[in-house]
């Protein structure tokens, strides 16, 4: 069996080529002989021949060049009213076309019509008829004025598809004389207007009565429609009835929403543009108003005219291949298959045994160059035919390839591509394809090689970029192609779905990568799928460079916004969404119904939501009948869910209300609804008595009864008032009294002193007394009471006491508790007692008991609510001696104490000690200090010293039996460790809570060996850091110019705790060497140079000039005077006021300052503060009274804390310029001083 042919193949133009068919003609209605021009066009080589079948008999000339068929201007239209068919015929073949009809119509004329006349009351439905000449054409109508204005159309006015104008009712101002049809035939152009129709609406004599809906056109509530796939249909529902009915349209068999269908026409029709089979089924319009609904069902079927699903293509074929044409086609019902041979019906052509037909496939055997026909298969049902020209063309041609060679092939991975391999040649040449591998390419089933030759590769990847090869097999014609794959653009950060409120502003990202090779690419922003403009200010929208999309002002509800990348291999987009939410429109069309005396119903209809759903409505009232105009407020009266539109509300009598409603969602509360019109309810008698009726009685012997007046919205009438009955609640024969009044409290008088009563209030007004009210317990006014209670006695648990009394009878009122009144007498032991507000002095056991309690409250007062008889009274003091009474107390107040009870509180275990401070003598030595704790809580027996190292458990304990001992000594300490000290008093009753410090020796002190210069022109500021936990140290600086000549200076003696010298008198730009030396060791040296120019020496020098000499004996005449006035003033004494020193001291406000030496200066200090300070030789700060003097026999004290006191152990008090010179704290050290201190800050500065 020869192969099957492959494919088809272009045919050169060259070559002789069947006739194709390129125009075809349709079938129309024509109303003049103009109208009729059939087109039919066809290629072909030789060009072919024109010639027209009309109702099977051949019409017309033989065309050439063009086949349409055109009339003369003469000949008459009905002549060629018919069924046509067109032959397009060469030396290859004959194509035909499908057939087609000519309609022949005379121009549509408008026949002689009268004016028409219509009357209707208002409120009826009425109908104004369109009648238009008929024609296989339909015309378009309109309903027009005598203005040639379009008549409005709406729900209640439609034009239907018959052309009749349909009122649902009509009301006065439909009255007109002029509603005129006018009929345009688009293909006769011709518009025929009928006469006016004149339309009277007249007013009814009654009330409009509301009708329900019923159809126009509709009598039965079903009907059939049929329907052709891919045409249009509409369904239309038009009601009448008052008021205007609503439409709404569903699909009984499944969701309108699925169907094509849209609804429009003011919902009275339901159109299909291209109807599918998939849209048949059961449509029902339901036309509803308040008094009912008409409904109307729809059956639609929808059948199909013959289309194509395969088709035959035309091929080259060589001799002795196999032709397989296959001509499939679908409709409703299922069309039947023909097969014509260059127009003729294949039965009526020879038998050809090589040729067989089975259900639309035609097979050829064995092809000759004979066989070069044009086929046509024609598939035909009851609505219509389709045919189509199919050739095959046998010939004998060499092999070549027609694609162009070396073609490069770019695309995107994960893309499809095809390289194309066109061959020409019959017979059809084979096509292989080669990669760079050595893998066959078909292997990979991501490639398939399609008839033509083109290769296929899909889902392309980065390893396939490459060289590929085509080839004719068993020749030597071949292609290249080149494939590059590119990254894939990918959008990284897409618009998200975003919701942002009304009017703000929103951005949408749209970050991407491209491949860097892509070097053009194209941003594009669509909204709804219309691509955005930038707008030229700004204020819509405004694109970044880097693609980021800002929305400004945003109003439109809900909007998807895409964004597309467009590069020159690939696309790709990315959807977000802006949903704008907002706060919800307010309720609409509010009213009232179902409305009783003291109830109505409140419906409303809800607002947009704007996006965000409704959750709740929260309906509020405004009450107007029992308050002013100026003050009338709305009231929140209830709140129900968001899916609720209707309400029950309670109202009261005699009250006038206006309601409204206010829709909340999740932004807030809408603006509140139009308010409702005014409702009154009418008066009744008070539903409610007052509440909380009680007694305020306060003076003896009266009765004052009282109440929460009634609200005025609750008076529910005119004249209301309260009644008053009261009696007494004990004894026989007792009757209420009664008293009409306005408003409370209401007094009675002569009642007795708290006695009981019932009492009781009603309300009442014109129309009548409200419910009986229930009687309340009340009492008339109280008195003091005038018993003291006895029995009192005290029990004693450490610092509380118990105290217990026996129950007051008479109290002349409601007993509220019991007062305690304790005072306290002094410690036990005190000779005297202890006025109160007045220091005590007793023998000495009282002053010591008494030392450092700080007590301030002498008296307290302590409350037992209640009835109870007991009470415990808390936090005394240890060691005391107390008095307490006892009086019962009511609302009027205090009754009598009962007598004094005295009673003592025991001894208790002291508190804290005040202080501890500590002294380092030597290296192994701590003095410890401390101060009596300020409770003592009895007789103080001694103190228990504890410590231990920090970083050690075990412990030493030191019993210090002497209550008046506050220093101890304890030697044998490690100098390199740190040591916990805790220090608590005792009594009797035991030890009291410690007072904890850390501390530490001092070690020996040595000079410093890092020390700072900052040199100047004339001078050297020297600094250093003191160590942490040394003793104070004496040494001395020595310096020398460094030229070998100048001898070694030396400093005054000075301390290492001090920190800083200053060296003056030097020599600018001179080089200095400095060192510390003790006991032949050098802890310190170091050669510095001083600023500024080295001074050079002139010759003869100014010490010989005369004015030098006289300069010189001046100054020196001058100190000798100021030398004498100081030996003067010294000589008058040493001690100055307070004040005095204060006027000459720089800085003393801001100066730390002892007790010891406050008050008084020595005379050294008033030279140190007076006059200008030096720390070294050349010019001296201080007085000859120096730290130097002290050398390492310096004694520094601690705080509590373990930081130094400051003073000087056996000498007086530190001179207190030099105070900032003590060595650092055992716990805190002290940081490092500036480089170059003022004067006023080393004066200044603190310990």
């Amino acid at each position: 069996m020869p192969p099957l042919a492959r494919g088809a193949i272009h045919i050169p133009h060259e070559l002789s080529q069947p006739p194709v068919l390129t125009e075809m003609p349709v079938s129309f209605t024509a109303f003049y002989p103009d109208d009729i021009n059939i087109t039919c066009e066809a290629t072909g080589n030789p060009a072919p021949i024109f010639r027209w079948v009309k109702d099977g008999q051949w019409f017309g000339p033989v065309l050439k060049g063009s086949g349409a068929l055109v009339a003369g201007p003469d000949d008459s239209v009905s002549d060629y009213e018919g069924y046509y068919r067109c032959y397009a015929s060469n030396d290859l073949g004959t194509a035909i076309t499908h057939t087609v009809h000519l309609i022949a119509e005379p121009r549509p004329i408008q026949p002689k019509q009268s004016k028409l006349h219509k009357t209707a009351e208002e409120g009826d439905s009425v109908v104004l008829p369109c009648d238009a000449p008929k024609s296989s054409t339909p015309p378009l109508m309109h309903w027009m004025d005598k203005s040639i204005v379009h008549i409005s159309q709406s729900a209640r006015v439609v034009v239907g598809l018959d052309g009749n104008i349909y009122f649902a009712n009509v009301l006065k101002n439909d009255s007109r004389n002029d509603y005129a049809c006018h009929a345009q035939y688009m293909q006769a152009r011709t518009i025929l207007p009928q006469a006016d129709i004149s339309l009277t609406v007249t007013s009814s004599n009654n009330v409009v009565r509301n009708r329900k809906p019923h159809l126009f056109r509709h009598s039965t509530p079903r009907s059939s429609v049929m329907a052709l796939r891919g045409h249009s249909l509409i369904l239309e529902c038009i009601p009448s009835g008052l008021p205007t009915p609503t439409v709404v349209w569903k699909k009984k068999d499944g969701h309108l929403e699925e169907s094509s269908g849209k609804v429009g026409k003011f919902d009275r029709w339901l159109k299909f543009v291209r109807i599918m089979q998939q849209d048949d089924g059961e449509y029902e319009c339901i036309a509803s108003n308040t008094l009912g609904s008409a409904v109307h069902t729809f059956t639609v079927t929808v059948e199909a005219e013959p289309y194509w699903v395969k088709t035959p293509q035309n091929l080259l074929y060589a001799p002795g291949e196999t032709v397989r044409l296959e001509c499939k086609a679908d409709g409703d019902p299922h069309p039947t298959h023909t097969w014509r041979i260059n127009g003729q019906p294949i039965e009526d052509v020879d038998k050809e045994p090589r040729l067989t037909i089975s259900d639309g496939v035609l097979i050829l055997r064995d092809v000759e160059f004979e066989d070069t026909a044009v086929y046509q298969c024609e598939a035909t049902n009851k609505h219509g035919s389709i045919l189509i020209n199919t050739y095959i063309y046998v010939i004998e041609l060499p092999p070549q390839i027609l694609s162009s060679d070396g073609v490069v092939y770019r695309l995107t991975e994960g893309r499809n591509i095809h390289m194309h391999c066109a061959a020409f040649g019959s017979p059809r040449p084979h096509i292989q394809w080669e990669g760079e591998g050595t893998t066959p390419l078909l292997l990979d089933p991501r490639v398939s090689l399609l008839t033509n030759g083109t290769i296929k590769l899909s889902n392309a990847s980065q390893e396939d970029s490459g060289l590929y090869t085509c080839t004719i097999q068993h020749t030597e014609i071949s292609i290249t192609a080149h494939l590059v794959v590119l990254n894939r653009t990918v959008i990284l950060v897409g618009p998200q779905h975003v919701r942002t409120l009304r009017g703000t502003d929103a951005l949408m990202h749209c970050d991407f990568y491209k491949d860097p090779r892509l070097l053009d690419h194209q941003i594009v922003w669509k909204r709804d799928g219309y691509k955005l403009q930038e707008s030229p200010t700004g204020d819509n929208y405004t694109i970044f460079n880097n693609g980021t999309l800002k929305v400004m002002n945003v109003q439109d509800d809900s909007r998807q916004y895409t964004c597309e990348v467009i590069t020159e291999q690939d696309h790709v987009e990315a959807t977000g969404s802006i949903t704008v939410v907002a706060h919800p429109d307010p309720p609409k069309a509010l009213s009232l119904s179902d409305i009783l005396e003291r109830s109505l119903t409140l419906s409303w209809i809800p607002g947009r939501s704007h996006n965000s759903p409704i959750t709740e409505f929260i309906v509020e009232a405004r009450e107007e009948q029992h308050s002013e105009e100026g003050k009338w407020r709305w009231e929140e009266w209830r709140r129900v869910s968001g899916d609720v539109n209707h309400l029950e509300l309670p109202l009261q009598p005699y009250s006038t209300y206006r309601f409204r409603v206010v829709a909340c969602n999740e932004i807030g509360h809408s603006k509140p609804s139009h308010h409702t019109e005014i409702h009154k309810t009418p008066p009744a008698v008070p539903d409610e008595n007052p509440a909380k009726v009680r007694t305020e009685s306060v003076e003896p012997g009266t009765l004052v009864i009282t109440w929460d007046e009634v609200d005025k919205r609750f008076h529910n009438g005119q004249g209301f008032h309260y009644r008053v009955s009261w009696r007494q609640s004990e004894g026989l024969g007792l009757r209420w009294h009664h008293a009409d009044t306005k408003a409370p409290p209401f007094r009675v008088n002569g009642t007795g002193t708290y006695e009981p009563f019932e009492v009781k209030v009603q309300a009442m007004n014109s129309l009548g007394e409200g419910p009986v009210p229930i009687p309340e317990i009340g009492y008339s006014g109280e008195d003091l009471p005038v018993e003291a209670p006895g029995g009192v006695s005290v029990v004693m648990l450490n610092s509380t006491a118990r105290v217990s009394w026996n129950k007051v009878e008479r109290v002349q009122g409601e007993l509220k508790g019991y007062k305690i009144l304790v005072e306290w007498l002094g410690y036990v032991g005190a000779r005297e007692r202890r006025a109160l507000g007045k220091k005590h002095h007793g023998d000495e056991r009282g002053k010591e008991a008494a030392r450092g309690t700080g007590r301030k409250e002498e008296s307290m007062v302590v409350l037992a609510e209640g009835k109870g008889t007991s009470k415990e009274v808390t936090d005394l003091q240890f060691y005391s001696r107390y008095k307490l009474s006892v009086a019962a107390y009511n609302s009027k107040g205090d009754g009598p104490f009962s007598p004094p009870n005295n009673f003592s509180t025991p001894e208790g275990a002291p508190g804290p000690p005040g202080s501890l401070t500590f002294e380092s003598p030597s290296e192994m030595e701590l003095s410890i200090f401390w101060t009596p704790p300020a409770q003592t809580n009895g007789k103080l027996r001694g103190y228990v010293l504890q410590h231990q190292e920090v970083e050690s458990r075990d412990s030493n304990v030191v019993i210090i039996p002497d209550p008046d001992v506050n220093y101890y000594l304890l030697g044998g300490l490690d100098p390199h460790s740190l040591y916990i000290f805790q220090l608590m008093a005792r009594t009797d009753a035991g030890k009291g809570p410690a007072i904890t410090r850390k501390a530490s020796t001092l070690l020996d002190g040595v000079p410093p060996s890092n020390i700072t210069i900052e040199p100047g022109e004339t001078s050297l500021n020297l600094t250093w850091v003191p160590g942490d936990r040394h003793r104070n140290h004496a040494f001395h600086i020595r310096y020398q110019r460094k030229n070998g000549r100048a001898d070694w200076l030396e400093t005054e003696q000075l301390n290492s705790a001090q920190g800083f010298c200053w060296l003056p008198g030097l020599q600018p730009g001179t080089e200095y060497s400095l060192a510390i030396r003790q006991n032949n060791k050098t802890y310190w040296e170091e050669d510095i140079y001083t600023k500024g120019p080295e001074l050079s020496e002139v010759a003869g020098g100014f010490a010989t000039q005369g004015w030098f000499i006289g300069l010189i004996s001046a100054i020196v005449l001058l100190m000798l005077i100021l030398l004498i006035l100081c030996l003067i003033k010294r000589s008058k004494g040493g001690k100055y006021a307070v004040k005095d020193k204060e006027d000459g001291q720089v800085d003393s406000e801001e100066r730390p300052m002892k007790d010891e030496t406050f008050g008084e200066y020595s005379d050294g200090d008033e030279k140190r503060t007076v006059s200008q300070p030096s720390l070294c030789p050349e010019s001296k700060l201080g007085s000859d009274d120096s730290l130097a003097e002290y050398g390492d026999s310096v004694d520094i004290q601690f705080n509590e804390d373990g930081s130094f006191i400051g003073q000087y152990s056996g000498r007086g008090p530190v001179p207190h310029g030099n105070e900032s010179s003590g060595p650092a704290s055992p716990v805190n050290p002290v940081p490092p001083p500036p480089i170059a201190p003022s004067m006023s800050s080393i004066l200044n500065r603190p310990s």
